[in-house]
């Protein structure tokens, strides 16, 4: 049998059980009139009309042995699409989000802190907001040394400011602008890269921080500032280290590797370079890769770069305007030793895993997977797909979680393992950057909020003592007089309870000579 005869002979099953209810209904009789499967097959094409009941009569028997023999297509359909059988989604393993605090940045230049707390998993939600709406401060790129010890918030604004703000309170130490006295317009030269140092080389660097950041037209700069108090200025240990990472086209991508030794430089038109960042000097550059089959050369427009190791800073992935994802060895070659296309849009965010061998991607249609960057295979793509173009992809660096945001508004969170969204959180305006604070622990917060609620407890207990005792002290040599607002008071008092007293009296005085009234009238 043909496919096209079964599906009419699907269509003809659903007629004869809709025509047997309506004869059984009228009582009538099936009749027979001769005609042959192929017939009935040329009229039910042919026509959505009901076949007459002769004809369904005629071919009922036939289309019964074609329905009940295994070998048919329509048994087998019809077995194929049972609701057993049917493929049923992944259930979510987890219930909700682990304990992170994770900090975004909009383009309204609002800093926005969101945190899951608790020994269960959670829901996150945004506890802290801070900045003023204002579209010129929007921030552009942000880093972050999340040390136990007063952790540090670097933004870079729009207006060519960099804020380092404390991350826990967001209380502001200093700020400085990039162009200085140099007069440059921000809005063809924004900041485009800005890395936070974490490294110290002794215990006076406690109150100070490092700061590179680069621009679109590829100046570098390489700031030290020190600031001992904070009720102090901000003073600089020594004039800022600048150069420049390409002499055309613009500086889109600027990064730092895990040592803080070396920094990694390209854009639009603009090959990417390593730097040694102590020296100063260039000492890798790629080359394009060559012209594709057609003899197509595709322009060099990189949007996004990480390195794959914090230890190693030879090997790198890089993501393209058009849409491909690069895999770069210094020691092996200077052009891509391995590149893929991730559907017909820009790449727009990348990072790694800690595992070394596995890279996240985002791009402008709110794609989000995961790769081998090993093999350039697809492990899969995360669930939960965004509406707007993702800005942001991050990795916790302890648990199995990451987090995107991006021109949706939304802050989601997926799980690595199951890729699967744990949870989204709508943060109002387009979001432009997204760090996690490491060193957050609901549990180690929680601890100290109840030590801190005992302290100060045991201080309210003990200055509450110490008041009682101080009033015992005061109250037992010196004899207060009454005032004349007390006596009256009294007075009032005593003298409402007289005016009580004779009026219950009088109604019962009352009561007595109306009983004794009655008496007397009966008598």
């Amino acid at each position: 049998m043909s496919s096209g005869e079964t599906r009419v002979s699907v269509v003809l099953v659903r007629r004869l059980c809709e025509a047997e209810t309506v004869g059984s209904r009228r009582n009538d009789a099936w009749r027979t009139d001769g005609q042959d499967l192929h017939t009935c097959l040329a009229s039910a094409s042919s026509t959505h009309a009901y076949p007459s009941l002769s004809v369904l009569e005629s071919n009922r028997r036939v289309l019964e042995k074609v329905y009940s023999s295994p070998s048919s297509r329509l048994c087998n359909s019809e077995q194929t699409y049972s609701g057993e059988e049917m493929p049923r989604v992944i259930s979510n393993e987890t219930l909700g989000c682990p304990p992170i605090r994770a900090l975004t940045f909009d383009s309204l230049g609002l800093i926005k802190v969101t945190e899951a707390r608790g020994k269960e998993r959670g829901t996150p939600t945004v506890v802290n907001s801070w900045g003023e709406m204002n579209t010129s401060r929007s921030v552009l790129a942000a880093s972050m040394d999340d040390r136990l010890n007063n952790p540090l918030l670097a933004v870079a604004r729009k207006d060519g400011n960099i804020e380092v703000l404390n991350p826990c309170n967001g209380d502001l130490h200093f700020a400085y602008s990039v162009f200085g006295d140099a007069g440059s317009s921000p809005e063809d030269n924004e900041v485009s890269g800005l890395h936070l140092f974490r490294k110290q080389k002794d215990d006076h660097t406690e109150r100070s921080c490092t700061l590179l950041t680069c621009t679109k037209k590829g100046d570098v700069s390489l700031r030290t500032v020190q600031f001992p108090d904070a009720r102090a200025d901000s003073t600089d240990e020594a004039a800022p280290k600048t150069w420049r990472a390409c002499g055309s086209g613009e500086l889109l991508v600027g990064k730092v590797d895990g040592t803080e030794n070396f920094g990694l430089f390209g854009g639009k038109r603009v090959e990417v370079n390593i730097w040694d960042l102590e020296q100063c000097t260039k000492i890798w550059s790629a080359k394009s890769p060559p012209k594709d089959n057609l003899g197509i050369f595709t322009p060099t427009w990189f949007t996004c770069a990480a390195f794959m190791s914090n230890d190693d800073h030879r090997k790198f992935v890089t993501g393209t305007k058009s849409h491909q994802v690069r895999l770069y060895d210094v020691s092996a070659q200077r052009r891509p030793v391995m590149s893929f296309d991730f559907h017909e849009t820009a790449i727009t965010a990348i990072t790694e895993d800690p595992d070394g061998h596995t890279v996240y991607v985002g791009n402008a249609s709110a794609d989000l997977a995961a790769f081998d960057i090993r093999t350039g295979k697809l492990l899969g793509s995360f669930l939960g797909k965004c509406s707007g173009s993702i800005r942001s992809v991050v990795r916790h660096p302890h648990h199995q979680v990451i987090a995107s945001c991006g021109l949706d508004r939304y802050l989601r969170v997926y799980d690595v393992k199951t890729r699967q969204l744990i949870s989204a959180v709508f943060l109002k305006q387009h979001l432009t950057g997204l760090v996690f604070d490491s060193g957050f622990s609901g549990e180690e917060i929680a601890v100290a909020n109840t030590v801190v609620e005992a302290e100060t407890e045991e201080t309210m207990e003990q200055e509450g003592q110490e008041e009682e005792n101080d009033d015992e002290t005061e109250e037992v040599p010196v004899k207060r007089k009454k005032s004349k607002k007390e006596k009256r008071s009294r007075e009032k008092v005593s003298e409402g309870e007289e005016i009580d007293k004779l009026r219950s009296k009088k109604t019962r005085d009352h009561k007595k000579k109306t009983k004794k009234v009655k008496h007397t009238e009966e008598d």
